[in-house]
């Protein structure tokens, strides 16, 4: 089956048909750093992260770019009321980014450009839209005339007169039409700027991911990704000077993922219910949230609560509990075992390549997958035994998928588990024990099995188990986990 994508552009589900032969290029949208990551950020970044691993999986070479905006209006701002440089705030908050987003298992970019390293490309191609009759130029200023742009309003879907009436419109000195939009800004004192023809100043927002997408990927690739609040006006006015710049077909396929809301509310500043990743990371393992934004279709709006939030904490550690399972085998052959989990494997395989070939559907990818380990539990359960090395190793490599793909489940299982006990990194657990104090009791159980002394054997297990704690046997020793 083919991959398919709801492409922005069309409001429909296309297959997708790279430009080049088992090529994907693809270029998102990054931040604006002069403030820390909030969860809106973490999920385009999770979204386009699974786009990107789920091509590579399917074989693709794929050349993913996404930038970093280190100047605009914002940035200034801060900077000026810290007291420090612009380039001090930026490089604090680029810093700032990378940690928040390895913790969250993003992948890097292929190249992250910075808009303020590609200033001369953005002045070439401001100049080539003013010969083309595009643009024009006022006291310093140069703005995109949109009534020059046929398709302008495509994205959105909409026409000019309903986006001049219904949408924020930029303001601006002596611009020709409401809807024109900056693509030079001339400089106020004390602000930074750049030389360019129409005097000193800096750059619009919207000729940076034009000019930087088209230096990485080219003047036509094959897909652009953002948040659906990007849709207009900044990916609208992107086609317009790009097309008009390059005269064709400049993005094949324009994936946007929905908000994020906090308790059935859009998340906002203003409004206070407003939540950073370090905040959230305090409290959640940063793979609950990974696993948190997967559970939802990426077109979808997400509300995040903590309630929601420990609803995915006890589903990441069910299936966590399984693989924890697969570390503990038989060596015994069992044909009629292994047979009836290969078919169940067969199965997983078929479906989640199916859910993730129709538009990168995360959530019933998962939905399967949880469907699969309980399968395989009942299986074990119903056999009453320790699963086969053979068939262990089959349930694995689809863990391995998922960790490829999904980017969960990660963690080797025993240590899993202790991270969800460490207090001091992740906040609030549901356990009293810490893992030290678990394994000196687990040590105690030990000895007095040892010695025949079932009694204390039996208080010890009881004692975990009123903590949250389940110990299993094994040949290879004593497994802990949480059970709460």
């Amino acid at each position: 089956m083919s991959i398919r994508i709801f492409n922005t552009l069309s409001k429909s589900k296309e297959i997708f048909e790279p430009l080049k032969s088992n090529q994907v290029r693809i270029y998102v949208c990054g931040v604006t750093v002069y403030d820390d990551c909030h969860l809106g950020h973490a999920r385009a970044a999770v979204v386009f992260d699974v786009v990107r691993r789920y091509f590579q999986f399917s074989g693709y070479k794929v050349n993913f770019i996404c930038n970093f905006t280190d100047v605009d209006d914002k940035i200034i701002s801060r900077a000026a009321r810290l007291g420090i440089t612009i380039s001090e705030l930026t490089n604090k908050y680029i810093q700032q980014f990378y940690e928040d987003m390895d913790m969250l298992g993003i992948k890097r970019a292929d190249e992250s450009p910075r808009a303020t390293d590609h200033i001369q490309e953005m002045v070439e191609m401001i100049s080539v839209l003013i010969d083309k009759g595009l643009a024009y130029s006022v006291d310093g200023d140069v703005y995109f005339d949109v009534s020059k742009f046929d398709g302008y309003g495509k994205l959105s879907n909409r026409n000019i007169e309903e986006l001049e009436t219904g949408h924020r419109i930029e303001a601006g000195r002596n611009k020709r039409n409401p809807l024109d939009f900056s693509l030079w800004k001339s400089s106020k004192e004390g602000e930074p700027y750049w030389e360019s023809p129409w005097g000193i100043g800096r750059p619009g927002w919207h000729i940076e991911c034009s000019a930087m997408s088209s230096k990485y990927l080219g003047e036509s690739f094959d897909i652009h990704g953002g948040g659906e609040d990007l849709v207009f006006p900044h990916h609208e006015n992107e086609i317009a000077q790009s097309e008009g710049c390059f005269e064709n077909n400049w993005v094949n396929y324009w994936m946007h993922n929905g908000f994020v809301r906090i308790n059935h509310e859009k998340m906002s500043k203003s409004k206070g219910n407003f939540f950073t990743l370090k905040k959230i990371y305090e409290t959640f393992h940063p793979e609950i949230v990974r696993f948190f934004i997967l559970g939802t279709h990426y077109r979808n709006p997400i509300d995040f609560s903590y309630e929601v939030m420990s609803d995915a904490s006890k589903g990441l550690d069910r299936l966590y509990n399984l693989f924890l399972k697969l570390n503990t085998t038989s060596k015994k052959k069992d044909q009629e075992l292994f047979s009836l989990i290969k078919k169940c494997t067969t199965e997983f395989r078929e479906l989640f390549s199916e859910a993730m070939d129709d538009d990168f559907n995360s959530a019933r990818a998962l939905g399967y997958f949880f469907d699969y380990s309980k399968k395989i539990n009942a299986i074990l359960n119903d056999k009453e035994i320790l699963i086969t090395e053979d068939a262990a190793l089959l349930v694995k490599e689809q863990f391995e998928v998922i960790e490829q793909v999904l980017g969960i489940l990660s963690h080797n299982p025993e240590e899993w588990f202790k991270l969800r006990l460490n207090r001091d990194q992740f906040g609030k657990e549901d356990t009293e024990l810490k893992p030290e104090e678990i394994e000196k009791l687990i040590l105690l159980r030990n000895e007095a099995r040892n010695n025949k002394d079932y009694e204390l054997a039996d208080k010890i297990r009881h004692q975990l188990g009123d903590s949250g704690i389940s110990v299993e046997d094994s040949s290879d020793g004593t497994i802990w986990k949480i059970i709460r």
